[in-house]
């Protein structure tokens, strides 16, 4: 499955999943379910490797929140066209609890809803089709303005006008 990170597709993933049941690798990126965080959570925050967790869009973003700065990927899932839990969890994590790392998004992720992924606070994105990546990553260009603040971060058209109001009449100033 192709990956998507910051507009550009990538070629191979950093994260290798590791199953409830398997051993962890000695060293190495790696990504666990929520459900083995929780199990061993002192063992797994001991590792010198980055560390992904995938949580289900059934967790209380609120209660896990505070952990999230030990990640360095959080996985969240839409696992259905009509479930969009994940996009709230994306801007909690990002606006509330100032997670910086990587967020990605995975299962049901379809074009037309990346640039909502993405102002949501999303930067990577599992593709369901590998014909389909160059696509994808064309859709993340699609405005170049945005009018409401949001969880990626870009100002937006309101603020950088006034800017450029408040900048201006100074400019001239300087130039007399």
């Amino acid at each position: 499955m192709p990956l998507l990170k910051n507009g550009h597709i990538v070629g191979e993933d950093a994260f290798q999943p590791v199953a409830d049941d398997a051993a962890l690798p000695a060293s190495g990126a790696v990504l666990v379910s929520y459900a083995r965080w929780q199990a061993e959570k002192d063992q797994l925050s001991g590792r010198n490797s980055p560390l992904g967790i995938s949580l289900p869009n059934t967790v209380d973003v609120l209660d896990f929140g505070p952990e999230a700065e030990r990640f360095d990927l959080i996985v969240l899932s839409f696992p259905k066209f009509g479930d969009g839990r994940a996009y709230s969890q994306a801007h909690l994590l990002r606006a509330r609890f100032g997670y910086t790392g990587e967020l990605r998004a995975t299962g049901n992720v379809l074009r037309d809803q990346l640039w909502h992924m993405q102002r949501s606070g999303f930067d990577a994105f599992e593709i369901p089709r590998e014909d389909a990546a160059a696509v994808f990553a064309k859709a993340l260009q699609s405005f170049s303005h945005v009018y409401q603040p949001a969880a990626d971060g870009r100002v937006s058209a309101l603020k950088q006008r006034l800017a450029q109001k408040q900048s201006g009449p100074q400019k001239k100033e300087a130039a007399e």
